[in-house]
């Protein structure tokens, strides 16, 4: 279909969306274009009531989720804007339609020792090794995305002043900084592991077995392996360990436009999630810890 091919090519080349987003939002159309054709509805005549159909059939026969069918929703939404300002639809129908109540979820995320068990897993004497403790030191000292991470080149890096240069959402630039930890194996892959991985001359930091350049898909395969061989009885994901730093960030005192801003966040909405986890860890720590918090039985 060679409009959502140019919708695609838009969130790519425009939008600047990583390539994993672009294939939830590729999956999230096709799903939706299935079911028109399957109901002989053309798509550029879709009316409400359509929809309204649509989102039943999302929620009692395909039984998704509330959060499910609302990033589905988000994702025909952009669809049907780029359909209406190329003039291919009349009006953008999406636009009427308001997604289910979403889950409430707290983000999930390590503790600190379940992090160091991650870590030790990690055999810095291979090229693989250390650049797999790199990734994890790097995700957790700065709490970039996975988007942002594959995509940090050794110019970015200011090796003396501990900072990274970080190319976020709408080509947005910050700085991050990263620890004497993540210092450590940063070196120590930079003179040994990165050279012998670097075969095809890339100025990208992270690189697969081959020497081309990492993918999200590939990080988060690599968490998989590392997690497997702990004891952990968790899944893991780059998103856990960028919700375990602004966590413990917050746990340790720090404020919450401080640390919207170490995460790249446009609006401080997005970081307040955390503030409940931090609260839910305040509570746990004072019936703990304080004498007359509880009575004794």
């Amino acid at each position: 279909m060679d409009e959502l091919n140019k919708y695609l090519d838009y969130l790519k080349y425009q939008k600047n969306y990583s390539d994993y987003t672009i294939d939830n939002y590729k999956r999230d159309i096709l799903e939706y274009l299935e079911y028109l054709k399957q109901e002989s509805i053309n798509y550029k005549e879709v009316m409400y009531s359509d929809i309204r159909f649509y989102l039943m059939y999302l929620k009692d026969t395909k039984k998704d989720s509330n959060a499910s069918i609302d990033r589905k929703l988000s994702s025909l939404r952009g669809f049907y804007k780029f359909l209406a300002n190329d003039n291919i639809v009349k009006t953008n129908v999406f636009s009427l339609v308001n997604g289910p109540k979403k889950d409430k979820k707290l983000p999930r995320y390590f503790e600190y020792n379940e992090l160091e068990e991650l870590f030790n897993a990690c055999k810095t004497n291979t090229s693989l090794g250390q650049r797999d403790l790199l990734i994890l030191e790097m995700l957790y000292a700065t709490g970039v995305r996975v988007g942002e991470l594959v995509n940090i080149k050794e110019k970015d890096i200011d090796k003396k002043a501990r900072k990274i240069l970080i190319l976020g959402k709408g080509n947005k630039e910050r700085l991050v900084e990263y620890g004497e930890y993540c210092e450590e194996i940063l070196n120590l892959y930079l003179m040994d592991g990165y050279q012998k991985l670097n075969t095809q001359g890339s100025t990208y930091i992270f690189l697969n077995k081959n020497g081309g350049i990492l993918t999200e898909r590939g990080v988060r395969y690599i968490l998989d392996k590392i997690i497997k061989k702990t004891s952990l009885n968790k899944n893991i994901s780059p998103h856990m360990i960028r919700h375990s730093f602004a966590t413990h960030l917050l746990n340790e005192g720090c404020d919450l436009l401080t640390v919207q801003k170490l995460l790249g966040h446009e609006s401080i909405s997005a970081t307040q999630v955390y503030t409940h986890v931090s609260t839910d860890r305040l509570k746990e720590v004072y019936f703990k810890s304080f004498p007359r918090a509880k009575k004794e039985d």
